[in-house]
């Protein structure tokens, strides 16, 4: 992989001093954002130790990058994400440290994101609310979560989107980096591919960023200009805090990506997107899943598994053909973006049926144990997951009372008809509760915490509720400083704090 990159910082319009900090190693291929808080410059300081402590213990593991770019096992890889944990631990330890011995830097901190380039992935750490985006094939996403109140208010429904400007709590972090002695760290991996371009910015241009904004100004296709560019949209739109960009960029160099590892990375996330049970995730909540993955293949004929065999993996279909058995007789097939198991969940029952490869067939495979161990440490991604299979359990109740009903009428019907006694049969006993429920219209498909809209065009359990009166209800619903050096860290940027949960940038 050839990466290219470049960087700037600017002190924006409206503060007196840069507390933000980068740092760029292109020998590690490591790109840092720090946006310093604190008050007597100790935002400055805060980040200018994290940005090289991070940077220092990550040169420190240089043999297990290396390691991985080399072989790229399972175990490599999670070396190098631990790698990066205790590096942003360290910078937190280092930074408060600092703090401890001079009474006028207590409770200074700083937001840290990091991305570090080894081999065929991108390895990310963060705390804070910098960010870093992907635009990969036109798609623009967000990778890092903000730790931000702001963000946990929008999360709850409490707050939209579009009042973070109006809001008094729109500097105020849930996570930074040296205002405790310990801080929790995100730290997950990617795909990286040919023609993806990465954004490292701190909060002072992320606020002035959409979608439409982030993919106009990565087309430009001289690398070198775009943080410069970005730096002046910000100042344009107000500069109302300091502003640092880092834009990074993958071509496929001297040791070209194979194409069909290209086209499988774009096939598995597509067929995890547009599956019911992960609709609500994130694309960065998409990438852990695929994480956790395997992809196996089936020869015509093949048995996946067979009726009374306990099963504990989820499987999704990406291509081929999947023939469902029960008792020797063909129920369905199979085909691409199909799944089955999504219970897997939360039970391991006996399978009811078989499945058998009726051509070659690829399938995505996903343990219940990976999948337990992501929600354990995700409980946002856990609280989706949940929201969603409960959803695809209901609208199965809504379908199977219906289908009762339904049958049960008939049967009625038939006994009138003919004038003939027929005995209608008994029904389990908790199978009257389930008759019981009459089918209809709900208007509840959004989990409260998922803060973004959902595209009603496409959503299976959503119906339009007709009123009363027959009309359908509405739907619910100027200096910048380059960098292509090695531990290359300019300036520093501006915010004050309080030494409480919450920090509070001014």
């Amino acid at each position: 992989m050839e990466v290219r990159f470049w960087a700037a910082t600017d002190v924006g319009r409206t503060r007196d001093h840069n507390e933000d900090n980068f740092l760029v190693d292109k020998k590690l291929n490591l790109f840092v954002v720090a946006d310093g808080m604190g008050g007597h410059a100790a935002g400055e300081v805060a980040s200018s130790v994290a940005v090289r402590e991070a940077r220092r213990v990550i040169a420190g593991g240089r043999e297990y990058v290396e390691l991985y770019a080399e072989n790229e096992s399972a175990s490599a890889r999670e070396d190098v994400l631990k790698l990066i944990e205790r590096a942003i631990e360290s910078a937190c330890r280092k930074v408060f440290e600092l703090a401890q011995e001079d009474e006028s830097r207590k409770g200074m901190g700083t937001t840290l994101s990091l991305l570090l380039v080894a081999g065929h992935r991108g390895f990310i750490g963060h705390v804070g609310d910098s960010r870093i985006y992907l635009l990969r094939r036109s798609g623009v996403h967000q990778l890092t979560e903000d730790h931000s109140l702001i963000n946990e208010l929008i999360k709850r429904g409490r707050l939209k989107p579009g009042d973070v400007f109006d809001s008094p709590y729109k500097n105020a972090v849930t996570r930074a980096v040296g205002v405790y002695e310990t801080v929790e760290v995100d730290a997950f991996d990617i795909d990286v591919l040919p023609d993806d371009d990465f954004l490292l910015c701190s909060d002072g241009l992320s606020c002035y960023l959409d979608d439409e904004i982030t993919r106009g100004y990565l087309a430009n296709e001289d690398v070198k200009a775009i943080p410069d560019e970005f730096i002046r949209l910000a100042n344009d739109k107000g500069g109302k805090d300091n502003i640092t960009a880092i834009v990074v960029r993958v071509a496929a160099g001297d040791s070209p990506v194979p194409a069909e590892r290209v086209t499988m990375v774009t096939r598995k996330t597509n067929a995890l997107q547009c599956q019911p049970f992960f609709r609500y995730l994130s694309y960065s909540e998409i990438v852990k899943v695929l994480n956790v993955s395997t992809r196996v293949t089936l020869e015509p004929g093949q048995v996946l598994f067979a009726e009374g065999e306990r099963v504990d993996k989820l499987h999704i279909v990406l291509s081929g053909n999947l023939g469902i058995v029960r008792d020797g007789r063909a129920l369905m097939n199979l085909s691409n973006d199909s799944a089955l198991g999504e219970s897997v969940i939360i039970e391991n029952a006996p399978r009811d049926v078989t499945a058998v490869a009726r051509d070659r067939t690829e399938l995505l495979m996903i343990e219940r144990a990976a999948l337990h161990g992501l929600m354990m440490n995700n409980s946002k991604l856990a609280w989706k997951l949940l929201w969603s299979l409960s959803q695809q359990m209901n609208a199965q109740l809504r379908t199977a009372s219906a289908e009762l009903n339904a049958a049960a009428t008939t049967i009625a019907e038939l006994a009138r008809a003919t004038e003939t006694p027929v005995e209608i049969p008994e029904f389990e006993p908790s199978l009257h509760r389930i008759i019981s429920h009459r089918v209809g219209p709900t208007d509840e498909v959004d989990p409260p915490f998922v803060d973004f809209d959902v595209d009603r065009a496409t959503d299976p359990l959503y119906q339009r509720q007709e009123s009363k009166d027959g009309s359908a209800a509405p739907e619910s619903n100027p200096s910048a400083g380059a960098a292509s050096q090695p531990d290359a860290a300019p300036a520093q940027l501006g915010r004050q704090s309080n030494t409480v949960d919450l920090q509070r940038k001014n």
